[in-house]
C-alpha cells in the first residue's frame, strides 16, 4: 500500500464530453491552455462559462477546469471557490469534483474539510485517488490531529497509512499514541503474552565495544558488562537445566545510536520474545519506543528509575524501583521500631538523590523525625556520621538510625572504617552494593550495625542464600 501511496498525483485532467451541444471557440481555447499548462489563461477563459443559467451543464465542466487551472496555478483558495457550487449538484461527474475539491482543501490547510468531504466519494476509482492524496498531504502533520480523528477517517487508507508514518517518527510514544499504532496494525485486542513457538528467544544488547575500545577480547575482566553478561549466561544455563527451551543471541550496541537503530531491523530481534539491555540512557530511549511498537517485553538491567518507563506498557526494570526502594525502607523501619529519629546521607546521583527526597516526604507522613538530610561525598562522610554523635567517646548519638544512600565505594570506605574504630550500636541502612566492597568485613565489627537495602532484588534470608553462606 505504501509504495504504491508514493506515485500521488497533485490534481488530474479528465477528458469529459462536456456536451451535446457545439461548444464554444473560447471554451475550447481554454481546455487548450489548460493541457499546454498555461494555468492563468486558462483561469481567465474558463471564469467566462460558469454561469449556469447562461451555460447549463457546461457549466458544471468550466467550474471543474477552473480549479484544475487554479490548483495548477497554485491557488487552492480560487479552486475552492470554483468548486464548491458544483459538488453537490446532480451531474455525471460529481466525485470526481469531490475529490479535486479535497485536493484544494488539503492544499488550503483545511485538512478536516477535505477528509469529510472524501468519505463522501462512492466512486472506487477515485476514492483510491483520494486516499493517495491524503496519505501525500497529511504524513507530515501533527500527530495531535489525527489522533482526535482516528475514529471517524479510520477506513481511509492513506489516512492509516499517514499516521503510521507519523507515529513511527516520534521517538517516545505516549499511551494513546501507542493504542492508535496497535489499532492500525490491526493488534489492538491481541493479547500480549502469545505463544509463537516452545522456544525463548532471548535479545541480549549491551555495549561491549565503545570507541575507545574497538575489540571485544580486550574487555577486562573486571568491566561491570562483562560480569551483566556472565550473569546471564549462568542464568541461562540454569533455565536449560530446569527444561526451558531458551535461546539467546547477543549483539553490541557499540555505544552508538545509528548502529542500534540499524541493529533492531535484524529480524533476530524483531522476532525475539524478550529485549535485556542496552543500558545507557539514549540507548535505552530508542529500543524502548522500538519494544513498544513492536510489542516486544525490554528489560533495563540496571536502572532503578521507573518514571522514566511508568507510562510505557513494554518496558520494565530489573532492579526495583526508586518507588518501591522508598516504601521498602519506610515499611522496614516502622518494622524495626528503632526509635523515630532518623538522619539521611545521599550521593549526587540521580537516584540516590530521588530515592532520598522521596524518602524525606514518606518518613514525614509516617510520623518520623528527620534529624539531618544531607548530600554527602568522600570527604564530607566522615564528617556527617560524626555531626550526629557517631564518634568515639559518646555513647548517645542524635539519631536512632541513619541511611546512607550511595554505590560508591569511596563513600563506603569512610563510613565503615568510622564504625570499625568505634563501638555503636547505631543501625545504619546502605545500598546492598556495600557487600561487595573489598575493604568491607562485616564479621569484624562488634555489632552488626550495617542493614542492607535491596536495590538487586536479592532475597538474603532464602534457603539458597542461607546455602550459600554456609
Amino acid at each position: 500500500m505504501k509504495k504504491f501511496l508514493l506515485a500521488i498525483p497533485v490534481f488530474f485532467i479528465l477528458s469529459f464530453a462536456e456536451a451535446q451541444v457545439p461548444t464554444p471557440d473560447a471554451y475550447r481555447k481554454a481546455q487548450s491552455e489548460l493541457a499546454a499548462k498555461n494555468y492563468w489563461e486558462a483561469i481567465s477563459l474558463f471564469k467566462e462559462f460558469t454561469d449556469a443559467k447562461e451555460y447549463g451543464n457546461l457549466a458544471n465542466y468550466a467550474s471543474f477546469h477552473l480549479g484544475e487551472a487554479s490548483l495548477g496555478a497554485n491557488q487552492p483558495a480560487q479552486a475552492i471557490a470554483a468548486l464548491e457550487p458544483i459538488v453537490e449538484a446532480n451531474w455525471a461527474k460529481s466525485d470526481e469534483a469531490k475529490y479535486l475539491l479535497a485536493v484544494a482543501y488539503f492544499k488550503n490547510q483545511q485538512n478536516l474539510e477535505a477528509l469529510q468531504l472524501i468519505n463522501k466519494i462512492k466512486d472506487d476509482r477515485i476514492i483510491t485517488l483520494a486516499e493517495n492524496a491524503t496519505y501525500e498531504n497529511l504524513k507530515q502533520v501533527s500527530v495531535s490531529f489525527m489522533i482526535a480523528n482516528l475514529s471517524e477517517f479510520k477506513e481511509n487508507k492513506g489516512y492509516g497509512e499517514a499516521l503510521k508514518d507519523v507515529l513511527e517518527s516520534q521517538t517516545i510514544l505516549s499511551a494513546s499514541e501507542r493504542n492508535a499504532y496497535y489499532e492500525l496494525q490491526g493488534k489492538a485486542s491481541e493479547s500480549t503474552n502469545v505463544v509463537k513457538d516452545q522456544v525463548l528467544d532471548i535479545a541480549v544488547i549491551l555495549p561491549f565495544t565503545n570507541p575507545s575500545r574497538s575489540d571485544l577480547s580486550s574487555i577486562p575482566s573486571s568491566d561491570f558488562v562483562l560480569e551483566l553478561y556472565l550473569g546471564l549466561e549462568y542464568g541461562l544455563d540454569e533455565l536449560k537445566k530446569s527444561g526451558v527451551k531458551v535461546n539467546m543471541l547477543t549483539f553490541d550496541s557499540k555505544r552508538d545510536v545509528n548502529h542500534l537503530q540499524k541493529l533492531l531491523a535484524d529480524p533476530a530481534i524483531s522476532s525475539a520474545d524478550i529485549i535485556i539491555g542496552p543500558i545507557y540512557p539514549e540507548e535505552t530511549d530508542l529500543v524502548s519506543k522500538f519494544a513498544e511498537t513492536a510489542r516486544i517485553p525490554f528489560v533495563h538491567p540496571l536502572s532503578n528509575l521507573g518514571d522514566r518507563f511508568e507510562e510505557l506498557g513494554y518496558s520494565y526494570l530489573f532492579r526495583p524501583a526508586v518507588s518501591s526502594i522508598a516504601s521498602g525502607i519506610v515499611k522496614g523501619l516502622k518494622k524495626q521500631n528503632w526509635g523515630k529519629r532518623v538522619a539521611i546521607g545521599y550521593s549526587a546521583s540521580s537516584r540516590d538523590e530521588m530515592l532520598a527526597k522521596m524518602l524525606q516526604d514518606q518518613l514525614g507522613s509516617a510520623g518520623f523525625q528527620l534529624v539531618k538530610f544531607e548530600q554527602i561525598n568522600p570527604r564530607n562522610t566522615n564528617e556527617f556520621l560524626q555531626g550526629l554523635g557517631i564518634r568515639s567517646g559518646q555513647a548517645r548519638p542524635s539519631v536512632d538510625q541513619v541511611i546512607l544512600l550511595s554505590d560508591d565505594p569511596s563513600i563506603a570506605q569512610p563510613a565503615f572504617a568510622l564504625m570499625e574504630s568505634i563501638t555503636t550500636t547505631i543501625p545504619t541502612l546502605v545500598m546492598d552494593s556495600w557487600l561487595g566492597f573489598n575493604f568491607a568485613n562485616y564479621e569484624m565489627l562488634e555489632f552488626p550495625n550495617f542493614y542492607f537495602i535491596g536495590n538487586n532484588t536479592l532475597n538474603f534470608y532464602s534457603e539458597a542464600m542461607q546455602q550459600f553462606r554456609s
